[in-house]
């Protein structure tokens, strides 16, 4: 069975959500989007699940294709829970471009040492989730840009929420980890053993 799902003009996490209930009933789903991040977040869910996909671009338009792997499960719906504490990953959420609350250049000299010092030790996360102002810390310019680059080498996922991005209009200057939505967001905390916020 065959799918489309039109979800041009529709913000995230909309395409995602549209697409992953589609994807419940259908062997084929194609989705239309008419942004870059959504078709990067769409696609990114479909292989996450064991979907082969393709994207075909016109112009400013994406025709996203997805076939339903052999042997590969439909995905589960969003499973909303209590997590126990020793069955899932280390999750940290990180809403500010600085540490603490008080004075920003403070503030700012934390943050850089923080991320300096989170390569050192042990356990690491699984996932950092960027929110609010602090996607600006995975962007060009950002005081800790290399430490995330070496975070992310080492195999930590990096998520930088695509709304705050559009909000800052930081979209382009995304250089470490990737753009994600909140769909992907809520599945990673709700999926974790233990959430940080800092």
């Amino acid at each position: 069975m065959s799918e489309t799902v039109d979800a041009r003009e529709l913000a995230c996490p909309q395409p995602v959500i549209l697409t992953r209930n589609a994807m419940q009933g259908a062997d084929q789903v194609v989705t239309l989007v008419d942004s870059e991040t959504s078709m990067s977040n769409v696609s990114r869910m479909a292989r996450k699940a064991g979907w082969e996909v393709s994207v075909l671009t016109e112009g400013d338009q994406y025709r996203i294709e997805m076939i339903h792997g052999a042997g590969v499960l439909q995905p589960e719906p969003l499973a909303v829970g209590k997590a126990e504490a020793s069955t899932g990953p280390l999750v940290l959420v990180v809403s500010s471009d600085v540490m603490g609350r008080g004075e920003p250049e403070l503030g700012n000299i934390l943050i850089r040492g923080f991320f300096h010092t989170l390569g050192e030790v042990e356990p690491l996360p699984q996932s950092i989730i960027f929110l609010n102002t602090g996607v600006k810390l995975t962007c060009k310019g950002s005081p800790v840009l290399g430490d995330l680059c070496a975070l992310e080498a080492e195999g930590i996922e990096i998520l930088a929420c695509g709304t705050c991005l559009n909000y800052f209009e930081l979209t382009g200057e995304i250089a470490a980890g990737h753009v994600s939505n909140m769909y992907d967001i809520a599945e990673t905390m709700l999926g974790a053993g233990k959430v940080i916020n800092l």
